[in-house]
Order: C-alpha cells, then structure tokens, then sequence
C-alpha cells in the first residue's frame, strides 16, 4: 500500500523504518516457530540453544554441522571436538526437553513422540512467545506515535496529517499483529495434531 507518511517531508522515513522494525519482529517469531519441537525432528529445534564458546554463546547450528538422519534423530557434527561435551550439556540443560547422547566425536538427539502434556506445555510457552512479539510490535506503534506528535508539536505537519499518519501506523500494526497470530495457529495445529 502507498504511505500517505512518505508523501509528507517531516515524516519521510517514519513508515518504512517502522515497517522493516516490525518485520524483523514477525521474522524473529517465526524464529520461534521453527524452532518449536512437533515430535518430528528439525534441524531448527537447536536454534534458541546457546552453547558458551570461550565466552560467547553461539547457537548450536554454528558450532558444528547438523542434520536429521531420520525422522526422529537429530546429529550433530562439531567442528571443534573440544567443545562436544559443551553442546552436549547445552541441548540436555535447554527447555527443549531433549537427551543427547554423544560417542565422544557426534552427539545424536533422540527425538521422542510427544505426549499430549508436552505438546500443551509447547503451545504455551509458544502462546508466550506470541505475546511478547505483539507486545514489541505495539512498543514500536508507540515510538511512531511519539515521532509522529513530536513532529506535530514541532508544527512540522499539520493536525489532519498528525491523524491520517496515526492512522496509518495503526493499520501497520494491524497487519503485522495478524501475521504472527496467523502464524501461531499453524503452528499450533501442527504441534497438536497427533
């Protein structure tokens, strides 16, 4: 859709700065979403699990190769051998509810079937996640807000731009809003259907 924003000089990159800030919070869920476990093995399942490499935590998918043999085994290949037991105790210490086991040179992780308890307890900690994001989503509505009637009490715009760009970011809210719940109830028909 056009941006009335972008036509008016004070609020030029309001809109598209606002846009790509919400954007990146509808992607980071969808992080969240992928990385959610559904009984069936992903190599996103490791992706929120940060192991502490001299200092810095790095995701597991950057300290070794992983892959899913099959539909309930992930593997994982690290390139520092040294650092095996660490990624070990990382996956098995995470919120994820996994058991690795390691031969000392690969660490598999069995995937269990989920229980209906676990996959009410995912859908919850999901539904968590869910309100966060529409939460940053709403903090950033505010900080266009704010640059708006700032723009306003600068009489850098007039009272009637003030309310079509308030408008406007509301609409960009909206829509975004809608993205991640839409995409929370796939995922949480996915996670749920046995």
């Amino acid at each position: 859709m056009a941006s009335a924003m972008a036509g008016i000089e004070a609020l030029k990159g309001t809109h598209q700065q606002l846009k790509s800030k919400m954007e990146s919070t509808v992607e980071d869920f969808r992080g969240h979403l992928l990385s959610a476990r559904t009984g069936r093995a992903n190599v996103h399942m490791l992706d929120q699990i940060k192991v502490d490499y001299y200092g810095t935590d790095t995701p597991v998918a950057q300290m070794g190769q992983v892959s899913t043999p099959e539909p309930t085994l992930i593997l994982v290949q690290p390139y520092d051998m040294g650092m095996v037991s660490a990624i070990e105790k990382a996956i098995r210490t995470s919120s994820a509810g996994l058991n690795p086991m390691t031969d000392g040179k690969v660490i598999r992780v069995p995937v269990p079937p989920m229980t209906e308890e676990r996959r009410k307890d995912v859908v919850k900690q999901l539904n968590k996640v869910l309100e966060d994001h529409k939460t940053a989503i709403r903090n950033i509505r505010r900080d266009g807000n704010d640059q708006i009637k700032k723009a306003a009490k600068d009489k850098l715009i007039s009272a009637d731009d003030e309310k079509r760009a308030n408008e406007e970011v509301q609409q960009l809210t909206d829509v975004e809003i809608k993205r991640v719940e839409d995409l929370f109830k796939a995922k949480e028909k996915e996670i749920l259907t046995v």
